[in-house]
């Protein structure tokens, strides 16, 4: 054992920041491996991934320190991706490395045309939380398009889809097409919406009534085809999306994430990535039960030989 007083073991603390985070990658290639092993019986041929950030702050601090970005993998509610910056660092979907297959469920902080049109380009498509100030629709004559009128015919249950194009250039023809999806809230559901738009507004000198109005509304934009995915079935995924924030929580409240005690760059940093290697240790260990078999390897997909 080592003989460390508090000062040198604190001084090792701030220089093993480079080591916890190699740890880390190591780790979650590992869980990104075990992720194609089991059943794909939520949507055949994609990879189910929701992306959300958490803030972290130092004990008496006035504002946020740090933030978290999280991609959690669903159902196996491992994480395949995360970033730790300070609070300046956006939330956006340019952090978020995707492939071909991979279906991104995010919030409204998320409504980036460029971003969107980079994963569908990639091969992937997402299904994101609409906000009427940052992603504005147009119809299929490239003409501005507003939900509202269509909207308000709903009935509490009811759904509607429409067409939609989002713009990525000036040029026309620049845009590309994607689908609203939305329903109408219970009217309990609708007030409870309101009261957390106006609060969240608190600080400005007025609030737009489209967005209080647009907070009796469920309205997500995806970029899948009604063929892929109906609209029943994308309001569905969408709920999905709340898994992140539970991880949040498990990161908080077991792993203690959010109790910063460090008030230096180096040794908060390095403290996060501790709490992340553990977290990701945890979901390797579950990775490996969920896929346990008395044989000790799993099996792979080969011709069985006939004796």
């Amino acid at each position: 054992m080592a003989d460390l007083n508090a000062m040198a073991l604190h001084k090792r603390l701030c220089t093993s920041r480079p080591w916890l985070e190699a740890l880390c990658i190591h780790v979650l290639g590992e869980i990104r491996s075990r992720l194609g092993e089991g059943p794909d019986f939520w949507l055949p041929g994609r990879q189910l991934r929701v992306l959300d950030a958490s803030d972290i702050q130092e004990p008496g601090a006035t504002g946020t320190d740090w933030r978290l970005h999280y991609s959690l993998r669903l159902p196996q509610l491992c994480c395949d991706f995360f970033e730790i910056t300070s609070k300046h660092g956006g939330e956006s979907l340019r952090r978020l490395p995707v492939q071909q297959g991979d279906l991104v469920l995010a919030d409204r902080a998320y409504n980036d045309r460029k971003a969107i049109a980079s994963i569908k380009a990639a091969g992937a498509d997402v299904i994101v939380r609409y906000n009427s100030g940052a992603l504005p629709l147009e119809d299929k004559d490239e003409k501005p398009w507003e939900p509202l009128p269509v909207l308000r015919s709903l009935v509490v249950g009811q759904m509607i889809e429409c067409p939609v194009w989002l713009r990525v250039g000036k040029e026309p023809g620049q845009v590309i097409p994607a689908r609203l999806c939305a329903l109408r809230k219970t009217p309990e559901a609708a007030a409870k919406a309101e009261r957390k738009a106006r609060y969240k507004a608190r600080c400005q000198k007025s609030i737009r009534p489209a967005t209080l109005e647009l907070a009796h509304y469920v309205v997500v934009i995806t970029t899948l085809s009604a063929q892929t995915l109906d609209c029943t079935a994308v309001l569905e995924f969408y709920r999905a999306r709340w898994q992140v924030e539970l991880a949040f929580k498990r990161l908080k409240s077991l792993l203690q994430m959010g109790q910063l005690p460090k008030h230096k760059e180096a040794s908060s940093r390095a403290w996060m990535q501790g709490k992340i290697l553990v977290a990701l240790l945890i979901e390797r260990m579950m990775c490996e039960a969920r896929y346990f078999s008395p044989w000790g390897y799993p099996l792979r997909r080969t011709p069985a030989v006939e004796s």
